[in-house]
């Protein structure tokens, strides 16, 4: 069995912590020929090589200029033509990289080489004629091969045994794939990154108090009106929006008042070219993301990914996304029609205080689930405490987790790190726990508490 797995080197030079796991998902497949896959610089060529080490047959380099500049779209085009002439039985991908957080290349890159899709794989089994997963979303289902997988950080990738050898490189540039170049790089991208600016979403005056305080500030926070939850309509509007789900509406109501709602079963791609939306717009649920990307690359149109805010402007739509962990905010047009977009929205948490328990309370959990009671809160937490396996997934905010936008929200123990206040801060009130007076955590926060979890 061949598989072919699709990593990207980060920004740090290393390997993202999903695709590592997906590596190390098809070492583990009893006689497969592992071959890597990536796209970039010729500089990416050693990094490749070492990650051969590890148990690769091959490596894989598709560098040319005419690939720079590529958005997801583009990306999977380049990607697709190496896969179609690899032919493997499996391709694996990382659910997302943590560049920029997307989660589409997996799913645009089976639909282009049609290849059957399981998206958000916990575990994986390949027999001889199909793969059997258990998917964070949809349980166990299967697929018939050829297929392509994109996983979940389910496994630590291994280190290197004393001197193992590399395995072979081979560099392929846009001759020898037969690529359209007007396909590929920002030639090739119908998303175009217009402005990028620091991500200061969220800031707010923080006042300190004592613990003893903590129940008044809650009660303020539940009498305060929930304006900062609403999203900024734009003066213009555009027209002909559509919206895959209830999901999206908030969002397509601050740029249109000429919404079409569709229902997610029955959307295909010849329904939008009938219609031919200005825009259309999917929620940020996982389904919802497949169903965008694989719509996408059916209708070769650009697609922004977590949008968060979007104005319109001289009659053209721009959207407004988190990236690089949630550090910087791009300013996104969509050169295509429709213009498509996922949109982050705030899902409904079984009532209105959210108390989420940060790194800093990992040896207090006990208390922390004793106040969370007596709060009669909802319990979240941060990708630090899932990464360790202190909390599960579902209960991830952020960036990379779930959008909150709750009354009050208590930040108990949470460092304050962007990708989380990406998450979170749509909140009405936000109150924060944390020992370290000078915690980032407090920059975001409405009241701010400098104490242990065991003082409050």
């Amino acid at each position: 069995m061949r598989v072919v797995v699709c990593v990207r080197q980060g920004l740090d030079g290393e390997l993202g912590a999903f695709d590592a796991a997906a590596y190390e998902a098809a070492l583990r497949l009893p006689d497969a020929e592992v071959l890597l896959l990536s796209m970039g610089p010729p500089s990416v060529a050693e990094f490749l090589q070492k990650l051969t080490r590890l148990g690769a047959k091959r490596a894989i380099l598709l560098s040319d200029g005419a690939f720079a500049g590529a958005d997801t779209l583009a990306t999977a085009y380049t990607l697709s033509l190496a896969v179609k002439r690899l032919m493997p039985d499996l391709v694996l991908c990382g659910r997302q990289t943590l560049v920029g957080d997307t989660a589409q290349t997996g799913p645009m890159l089976a639909a282009m080489c049609g290849y059957k899709l399981v998206t958000n794989v916990m575990a994986l089994t390949v027999g001889d004629r199909e793969v059997s997963c258990l998917t964070r979303d949809e349980g166990e289902c299967r697929a018939s091969l050829p297929a392509l997988l994109t996983v979940e950080r389910i496994h630590t990738l291994r280190l290197p045994r004393l001197r193992a050898p590399m395995g072979e490189l081979e560099i392929w540039d846009a001759a020898a794939l037969g690529a359209e170049v007007s396909r590929c790089g920002l030639a090739g991208s119908p998303t175009r990154v217009i402005k990028t600016f620091e991500n200061e979403g969220g800031k707010r005056q923080c006042r300190f108090i004592r613990p003893d305080e903590l129940q008044s500030a809650i009660a303020a926070g539940m009498r305060k009106n929930k304006e900062k939850t609403a999203l900024p309509k734009s003066a213009e509007r555009l027209q002909n929006v559509c919206i895959v789900g209830e999901a999206p509406r908030a969002f397509a109501e601050a740029i249109s008042d000429d919404i079409t709602l569709l229902q997610r079963a029955e959307v295909t791609a010849e329904m939008i070219r009938k219609r031919d939306p200005s825009a259309v717009f999917f929620g940020s649920d996982s389904a919802s993301k497949r169903l965008a990307a694989e719509l996408a690359a059916t209708l070769q149109a650009g697609l922004c990914a977590d949008c968060t805010a979007a104005e319109v402007s001289g009659g053209e739509l721009f959207l407004y996304r988190p990236a690089l962990s949630g550090s910087i905010i791009a300013k996104i047009k969509c050169i295509t029609r429709p213009a498509m977009a996922t949109v982050r929205t705030a899902e409904q948490e079984a009532g209105d205080v959210i108390l989420t328990a940060g790194f800093g309370v990992k040896d207090d959990m006990e208390r922390v689930r004793a106040l969370a009671a007596r709060l009669n809160a909802t319990l979240c937490t941060t990708r630090k405490m899932v990464d360790h396996d202190l909390l599960p997934y579902e209960m991830q905010v952020g960036l990379t987790g779930k959008t909150v936008a709750p009354p009050v929200y208590i930040a108990a123990g949470v460092s304050g790190a962007v990708h989380h206040i990406a998450g979170m801060q749509r909140a009405g009130t936000v109150i924060a726990i944390n020992r370290d007076k000078d915690a980032p955590i407090f920059d975001y926060a409405d009241y701010g508490i400098v104490a242990n979890i065991e003082e409050i």
